[in-house]
């Protein structure tokens, strides 16, 4: 018989792939970044059918608060390095968006 991680397990494995994120963040890898947060939203599905505070000590619940305090953290710092990023490409894609009205509007000038 497998047995589920407990909350704080998949907490504790949340907060260690959200430290990976920053790192892939720090070194724009994006595609590292893209398949942690993939593994993140697997694990944060699991919380989501299996979440019950109730049967948490108050150590747990403690343990529990800190993790999340540690990924709301780390979501900071990695909407910090990839929103610069995201902008440059939101200007690059609307940039091209113009550039194809233009042509459909007056021809490609070729």
């Amino acid at each position: 018989m497998l047995l589920m991680p407990s909350q704080i397990e998949l907490y504790e494995d949340m907060s260690s792939l959200s430290t990976q994120m920053v790192e892939a963040a720090r070194s724009q890898d994006w595609g590292r970044l893209v398949d942690l947060e993939r593994q993140v939203a697997a694990l944060r599905s699991t919380l989501a059918e299996e979440e019950d505070s109730g049967a948490l000590s108050a150590a747990e619940l403690e343990r529990k608060r800190a993790l999340i305090q540690h990924i709301l953290d780390d979501d900071a710092e990695i909407r910090r390095h990839t929103e610069p990023w995201m902008e440059k490409l939101r200007q690059f894609l609307g940039d091209a968006s113009r550039r194809r009205q233009v042509e459909r509007a007056y021809g490609s000038g070729t």
